[in-house]
C-alpha cells in the first residue's frame, strides 16, 4: 500500500477545504445576482401607453361615444344646430344632399372639422327623421342634417359664436332641418374672403 506523510494528507485536506469554499461562494454569487435582477424589475416603473387625442364624438379614453345635435337660436340667424357644448354647426355649399356626400378633406377638415360619430347621434330639439350620416373616404361617420354633412368652424373661440356664417359665400350655420340659417342667407355677407387656391374653405 501507498505510503502517505504527513505533510501529504495535510496538503490534501487543505485543497479539499479550498474547493467546497470555492464552490459555496459560486452558489451564493449566481443568488445573489437572482435577487439583485429581481430586486431591479420591481423598481422599474409600469409601461405605460400615451393616451391618444379624443376624436370628435368619441370619449377621452377611447370608447365609443355618440354625437349630439341641440336645436338653439341665434339674435341675428334665427334657428341653428349647435354640437353638446354649445358650438355652432354647419353646412358646405360644395357638398351634396342627395346623396350625402362631402367634399371637404385635407386643410379644409383642418377649419371645418367634421362632425363624426362612433355610437350614434343624440338629439334635442332636432327632428331624428332629418338626422342621418355618410361614410368619409377615412372610413369615419359624419353626421348630415336634411342630407348635408355637417361641421364646426375651428375659429369659434367660444360657445354662440357664429364666424363661420357666410364664409366665402359657401358656408352657412344649418338649421334644424338641414337649411342655411338666416333669412337672406342666400345673399349673407361674406365674413372671409376666398384666397386663391382655397378651394371655397375659408381661413
Amino acid at each position: 500500500m501507498p505510503v502517505f506523510s504527513t505533510r501529504s494528507i495535510a496538503a490534501v485536506a487543505v485543497a479539499g477545504a479550498l474547493g467546497l469554499g470555492l464552490s459555496a461562494c459560486g452558489s451564493d454569487s449566481k443568488d445573489d445576482g437572482k435577487a439583485a435582477d429581481a430586486t431591479t424589475q420591481q423598481s422599474r416603473p409600469a409601461q405605460t401607453t400615451p393616451g391618444t387625442p379624443a376624436a370628435p364624438g368619441q370619449s377621452a379614453n377611447g370608447t365609443a361615444g355618440k354625437a349630439v345635435l341641440k336645436a338653439g337660436t341665434d339674435a341675428k340667424l334665427g334657428a341653428i344646430v349647435t354640437d353638446d357644448a354649445g358650438f355652432t354647426l354647419y353646412r358646405f355649399d360644395k357638398d351634396t344632399a342627395k346623396p350625402a356626400k362631402s367634399n371637404c378633406d385635407g386643410d379644409c377638415l383642418v377649419k371645418w372639422p367634421a362632425v363624426t360619430t362612433t355610437g350614434g347621434v343624440t338629439v334635442n330639439g332636432v327632428e331624428q327623421s332629418a338626422v342621418g350620416s355618410v361614410t368619409r373616404g377615412d372610413g369615419s361617420t359624419q353626421v348630415t342634417i336634411g342630407g348635408w354633412p355637417v361641421y364646426r368652424f375651428a375659429a369659434d373661440a367660444k360657445p354662440g359664436d357664429t364666424k363661420g356664417q357666410g364664409v366665402n359665400g359657401t358656408w352657412f350655420a344649418v338649421t334644424p332641418d338641414g337649411k342655411k340659417a338666416g333669412a337672406a342667407a342666400s345673399t349673407a355677407p361674406q365674413t372671409d374672403k376666398p384666397s386663391t387656391g382655397s378651394g371655397g374653405y375659408g381661413n
